[in-house]
């Protein structure tokens, strides 16, 4: 019944205060076109002349999305949205579908037809959901801590073309803390300690870390303070509902010192770490200091950054609680909502459901519902993060009544790699909306890390704007032809191939973190696991090659060619290391010395070589950004040691090694490379000499290699080097025939 009565009290227009009708768009319409206007003005150049933009709020009486696109004298499109988002949505959807045009972060494929393809009647695009949510708390360190205005541009440019209204917005909350913490009397010093690196600020804004990566300095305050103002002008004025950030109730060490009194609890350690830099300080929500600093911070984020009436903040990530008893865990969630409410009393809290499948072991039915109860019903969203492998709605019936977003996570760390769940994408979405008593108030995109696998964002993105699932064969063959700008029936089989192999994982609750021994610290028992065919692969590369003549001049297609290659020399890593590690076993040093020269010498060379020609596989493009926030050149290292150590050995010991691992031109030589090497050398040695091999002295040997890489300070090209196709057709000539050999 309680469910009942959300779903009907989510739907309600009139008593705004106790619904989400008041989470809307707050620029006027004359703003929102304007602004759909100009990013279709960066967009198409010239050509956005061609189409006649307006918003009308109006169209919509339900607050759910909505464009209206007619054919109009002169071979005018006009568009008419509820938003500025619904305009650029519907546009983006006439120039996929009528111009086979394709806007992706690998490249855009713009030949717009000349004239534009006319419409007959009103095509009508509308959205079923009210919120299309975009980030996790990661992406802000794994894929866009160094970004600029113009890379932050382009963007939200991207998020409103695919229909997203409910974006995080996280930058420059350090600065807001600052001030909270100095008026509070805290010291610089104990400030400085409080804060992580940029590149690790995701996990001190949950609580999990301290300290490493720092001292962040004050230009890095100024600097995104700055970026954030016009991320959310920005935001707004296409009309974006952005999220803000709150208090969860951790605190600085020297809350203690200030106020010996209040009931601060001590944390057990995070991850891998010792509390060095981990072991957080919890203030009890029921002491009345809790009220005091969140209301402090949430009127400095509403007076700096305006408001939407929309706030995260994450209590307990991948951290137990100091109690399971349900009357504690709903004071807690009651304290954090106080604190939004005292200051904005239309306050709606986006809660990430992640706690509840990081520890099952804890968020048992009991205690779930005791976090969740302690808000509310209908002002708590909880966003249903991994929703496409492991969704938590049908175990705690749709949150228990509160509204939930279902997402895809997708991607963990930010991982290079082909990966995707396809069907799970296509089906889910809809499954969440018929379950009983659904309290399904959008669809979310949460990945990790992003900038990889764009065919499945852009597959993700449409499912909020479609009434039933697509046919999967179909709709990939028209993305290849979008993608490219023309069609060839040998891209569109590859296409299929790859729908149906490698971004189809149909494992259940498989996690896609990069398991490929290629990115992973060597040793005799490395995971070896696929979930799917590598024959499909395998025919997927070569019919990119059999197409490649005609596209090889297509910047989406050098992306895709550099990608599945990648894919396929992921795979044959893995055969040459099963062929090494069973020399070694078997005690063959001839066949040993084979494979490990050919991966050493030859595979991992032409690999760094591959992606050093193509701008979005560079290292040193990444080095180049981090550097570039930097005002001297202590700050350009202590960027370059975030930067590095984030990728590499996450943390002073190799902490969570590996975690965030990239395939780039630069890293897999200096760093992947250079393990390998080690690896092989000190297998073959131990057979010369007739030793065992054994794990803990290489990994004392392979820490100051990969030590190394961190602190080389290596100046990394940051444009391509090369001609990506014909080191491509070399890397398939040479290894085609030996996976063809593998398959048999």
């Amino acid at each position: 019944m309680l469910a009942l009565l959300c779903v009907t009290m989510l739907h309600c227009v009139s008593g705004e205060f106790h619904t989400l009708a008041h989470l809307r768009a707050r620029a006027s319409d004359k703003t929102q076109s304007r602004a759909a206007a100009d990013l279709l003005k960066r967009l198409l150049g010239n050509r956005s002349r061609d189409f006649i933009v307006s918003v009308n709020g109006t169209l919509s009486d339900d607050g759910l999305d909505v464009c209206e696109l007619r054919s109009a004298t002169n071979d005018k499109i006009v568009a008419v949205g509820s938003t500025g988002v619904a305009v650029a949505a519907g546009i983006y959807n006439y120039l996929k579908y009528f111009c086979n045009c394709h806007v992706s972060w690998s490249g855009d494929q713009l030949n717009v037809p000349l004239p534009l393809p006319p419409l007959t009647g009103v095509l009508r695009i509308s959205t079923p959901h009210r919120f299309r949510y975009y980030q996790n708390v990661c992406t802000q360190s794994y894929s866009t801590v160094w970004w600029d205005w113009p890379r932050w541009q382009r963007e939200i440019d991207w998020m409103a073309l695919n229909g997203i209204n409910l974006p995080l917005a996280f930058n420059g909350q350090e600065a807001l803390w600052q001030e909270v913490y100095l008026s509070l009397g805290l010291n610089q010093t104990e400030i400085d300690h409080f804060f992580t690196g940029p590149a690790f600020l995701a996990w001190n804004r949950m609580g999990n870390l301290f300290q490493w990566g720092g001292t962040l300095p004050q230009s890095w305050h100024i600097k995104q303070l700055n970026l954030q103002f016009r991320i959310l002008d920005r935001m707004r004025a296409l009309g974006m509902i952005p999220v803000l950030p709150a208090f969860s109730g951790i605190v600085p060490e020297g809350i203690s010192r200030l106020f010996p009194k209040a009931n601060v609890t001590k944390l057990s350690p995070w991850s891998h770490f010792n509390c060095s830099y981990s072991c957080a300080h919890m203030l009890d929500p029921r002491d009345p200091l809790f009220q005091r600093i969140g209301a402090l911070f949430l009127s400095q984020v509403v007076k700096e950054f305006g408001t939407d009436h929309i706030y995260n903040t994450d209590t307990f990530n991948e951290m137990s609680p100091a109690s399971s008893d349900p009357a504690y865990l709903a004071s807690v969630s009651r304290a954090v909502f106080s604190t939004m409410t005292s200051v904005d009393p239309q306050a709606i809290w986006l809660m990430q459901g992640w706690l509840f499948l990081s520890d099952p072991s804890f968020w048992k039915t009991d205690q779930v519902k005791a976090l969740l109860h302690g808000v509310p019903l209908g002002r708590m969203i909880v966003l249903d993060l991994f929703a496409e492998s492991i969704p938590v709605y049908p175990s705690t019936n749709s949150f228990y009544g509160q509204p939930f977003i279902w997402c895809m996570l997708h991607n963990f760390g930010g991982n290079s790699g082909l990966f995707g769940t396809v069907e799970s994408i296509n089906s889910g979405p809809f499954e969440a909306l018929r379950f009983p008593n659904s309290t399904l108030v959008g669809l979310g995109m949460a990945p990790e890390g992003i900038e990889q696998n764009p065919v499945v964002y852009e597959l993700m993105s449409e499912m909020a704007w479609r009434k039933e699932p697509v046919n999967l064969s179909k709709w990939v063959s028209q993305y290849a032809l979008r993608r490219y700008g023309s069609m060839d029936e040998n891209l569109a089989l590859a296409w299929r191939l790859l729908f149906h192999s490698v971004y189809n994982c149909t494992v259940l609750q498989y996690k896609n973190h990069n398991r490929s021994p290629l990115v992973h610290r060597p040793s005799l028992r490395m995971q070896t696991d696929i979930w799917y065919e590598p024959n499909e692969l395998y025919k997927a590369w070569k019919l990119l090659f059999e197409a490649a003549a005609g596209f090889v001049s297509v910047e989406t297609f050098r992306y895709d060619l550099v990608d599945v290659t990648l894919q396929a020399l992921q795979l044959l890593t893995t055969e040459f290391y099963k062929e090494i590690r069973d020399a070694f076993q078997t005690q063959k040093l001839s066949d040993l010395l084979t494979a490990g020269g050919v991966l050493v010498y030859d595979l991992l060379p032409e690999l760094d070589r591959l992606l050093s020609s193509n701008d979005h596989f560079l290292l040193g493009a990444w080095l180049e950004q981090a550097q570039s926030q930097a005002l001297d050149q202590r700050e350009a290292q202590l960027y370059d040691f975030n930067a590095r150590n984030q990728i590499t050995l996450w943390g002073p010991d190799g902490n969570i090694l590996d975690y965030a691992s990239k395939e780039w031109g630069g890293l897999v030589e200096d760093y992947y490379l250079q393990r390998w090497s080690l690896f092989v050398n000190t297998l073959v040695e131990c057979l010369d000499r007739g030793r065992p091999f054994k794990q803990d002295v290489f990994n004392q040997a392979v820490f100051q290699v990969e030590k190394g890489f961190v602190f080389n300070q290596i100046k990394y090209p940051s444009k391509p080097l090369g001609d990506t196709y014909d080191i491509a057709h070399r890397i398939f000539l040479k290894y085609y025939p030996y996976a063809l050999k593998k398959l048999k």
